[in-house]
This record gives structure tokens, C-alpha cells and sequence, in this order.
């Protein structure tokens, strides 16, 4: 019912605004890709993909890719505005507020910890990505997928998937997957550019993660620190720092991983002064870690969460080692 909803207001819609959340993953970029491209070409509308955030540089190969602008147009100009990948509105960033007034907020997203927002919602927490949801929107469309579809749906399903290692990767998952490929998506293609590439920058950046790299006392939680100081000082950026976490949770007998991201420069984090931090939590899949970021006013999956908060670097610390007594 909500899905056929969904669809009305789509094709009657006249001007539409795609958005997803700041510091966008494979699943997000494929998703504005995905849903984009068909209602451009197969309903023909008129459409604005919007991310507030640089996109990284490893999903720069996806065709259209372009077309993604960190500016979302004239607000007042939109009758439907789609959210996808996001948990809640103001995932998107500085211009949540001003989307918020469009007439038609749709919300599509695949995370547990969904707040509900928007008019008509299409909120499927079994479903392995967004992208995975927008294949049955578009088929259910009855919307051809071309070829530059297919690679913004498998890469969603294969990034959020972990490369079909991760416990959300379901049998529709590959189905899907499949079909993208005899549709023309390269699945080497796509490894090569999201697992297999990187920057010397990007080296460096990690080299210095590895020396902020803690570990709690029991061993289930480490913890990496990332400031404004590393990037500078290696010539990178946020969009850097994607998939890195990985390597902390790794670590032998740790459940959880969390990337500490301090969003405002400050020369004096061990003081009390308060900076803002944005927390990415990772799990091995035995602890739920969208449970830890609602904690905090954050959600996301079960194996993947993060949260925002404003905290000194040590208390923020504490806070997180008080939780890993918790995991067993």
C-alpha cells in the first residue's frame, strides 16, 4: 500500500529533491543514482540529487556520478522531496530544516532505527541496503534498468553488504545483484575501485590512525581517534576516512570498533573544553551497536551506527570504556 502511495506521488509529482546523509557510503550514492536516473528517464521528471558533503573519491568510477551536487537548488521550487538512507531528517545536514517545509516528504531507508518522519514512508529494516528497497520501487515502476542503474544498485547492495561478508547480506541481496550484472554492471569493476584503490594520502592517514588506536581493558572495545590536525596534515578529507574503522575492528577478540571524528578543530582536547565529535560504530555482529548509538540520540544497523555528540576527547573516552564492561 505505502510502496503504491509512493508511486502516485511520484508520477504526479512535478519537481523533485533526492537527498541522503552527510559523509554518504556505496549505499547513499547508489541510492540517488539509482532512484534519479529513473524518474529521469522513466518518468521523465525533473530532478535535483543533493548530498551536503564531498563524495569519496573511490566511487568516482559510477556513471553519472556528476550529477550529485552539494547544493540542493531552490527549495521553494520542489512539490516532493524523497529522503534516502536516513535514519532521521536531520541526517542530511544543514538543509534539514528547509527541506522539512517541501510540500511531499517521502522517506525511504532500510535502518531499524528509523525516527518515521515525512508523509508517506517506505521503511524496510530486513532489507540488506536502501538500494535494495529502490530495486522493487523502480520495478514496481515498471522503469527499464539501464546499465548506470545497475551499477548504482549493485555497489549500494555490495557496499553495505561489506561485500556480501555482513549478517544483513539476504538471498534477494545476490538475486538482485545478479540480475544488476546481466544488466551491465562490472562486478570487478566496482571491487577494484572501492576495495582495491587508494591514495598515498590515504596511506598516510591510516598510518597515523594505527598510533591513536586503544583498546579497553576487557579487549572487546578499540577505540581510533581522527582530528582535524591528521587530515590536514596529510592532505586529506572526511571522505577519506571511509572504510577505515574496519581495521580497528578487526583486532582479535574485539566486538565493537568506534571511529572517534572530531568535527571542529581544537588544539586543547584533553582539556574540559567541549568539541563536536561525530562517533562511527562498528560490530563483529555479535553486539547490536544501533542499540549504543540510540544511547546517544544516533541509530543506524546492527553491525554499523554512529552518533553525534559534543564532549571533550577524555570524557567522551570514558563514557565509551564505561560501555565496553557491557560486551562480553
Amino acid at each position: 500500500m505505502e510502496m503504491n502511495q509512493i508511486i502516485r506521488q511520484l508520477k504526479n509529482s512535478r519537481q523533485i529533491l533526492l537527498a541522503t546523509h552527510i559523509h554518504p557510503d556505496g549505499d547513499a550514492i547508489g541510492s540517488l543514482l539509482a532512484l534519479g536516473l529513473a524518474l529521469e528517464e522513466g518518468l521523465k521528471k525533473k530532478v535535483q540529487l543533493y548530498n551536503e558533503s564531498g563524495l569519496p573519491a573511490v566511487y568516482h568510477f559510477m556513471p553519472s556520478i556528476h550529477r550529485i551536487k552539494n547544493e540542493p537548488g531552490d527549495i521553494q521550487s520542489y512539490d516532493t522531496a524523497v529522503i534516502l538512507d536516513c535514519s532521521d531528517l536531520q541526517r542530511v545536514g544543514k538543509a534539514a530544516e528547509a527541506i522539512s517545509r517541501i510540500p511531499m516528504l517521502i522517506n525511504i531507508d532500510h535502518h531499524a532505527t528509523n525516527t518515521r518522519f515525512g508523509k508517506l514512508q517506505l521503511i524496510e529494516p530486513k532489507a540488506s541496503a536502501t538500494t535494495e528497497i529502490l530495486h522493487r520501487l523502480i520495478s514496481a515502476m515498471e522503469i527499464p534498468i539501464t546499465r548506470a542503474m545497475a551499477y548504482a544498485i549493485y555497489t549500494g547492495i555490495m557496499a553495505d553488504t561489506g561485500s556480501f561478508r555482513f549478517s544483513n547480506t539476504t538471498p534477494d541481496a545476490f538475486k538482485i545483484c545478479h540480475e544488476m550484472i546481466c544488466q551491465g554492471a562490472d562486478p570487478h569493476k566496482v571491487a577494484h575501485h572501492v576495495y582495491e584503490t587508494t591514495s598515498l594520502n590515504r596511506i598516510k592517514l591510516l598510518n597515523m590512525l594505527y598510533d591513536t588506536i586503544e583498546v579497553s581493558e576487557n579487549g572487546r572495545l578499540s577505540i581510533m581517534t581522527l582530528t582535524q590536525n591528521m587530515l590536514h596534515a596529510t592532505g586529506t578529507s572526511i571522505t577519506d576516512v571511509n572504510g577505515l574503522i574496519n581495521y580497528a575492528r578487526r583486532i582479535e577478540n574485539v566486538k565493537v570498533a568506534a571511529l572517534l571524528y572530531e568535527r571542529t578543530s581544537s588544539r586543547k582536547l584533553q582539556t574540559p573544553k567541549s568539541s563536536a565529535f561525530h562517533v562511527s560504530l562498528r560490530s563483529d555482529g555479535s553486539v547490536d551497536v544501533a542499540n549504543i548509538a540510540a544511547v546517544f540520540g544516533g541509530g543506524g544497523h546492527r553491525s554499523a551506527a554512529g552518533f553525534d555528540i559534543h564532549s571533550s576527547l577524555s570524557a567522551l573516552k570514558k563514557e565509551l570504556y564505561s560501555l565496553s564492561s557491557h560486551l562480553k
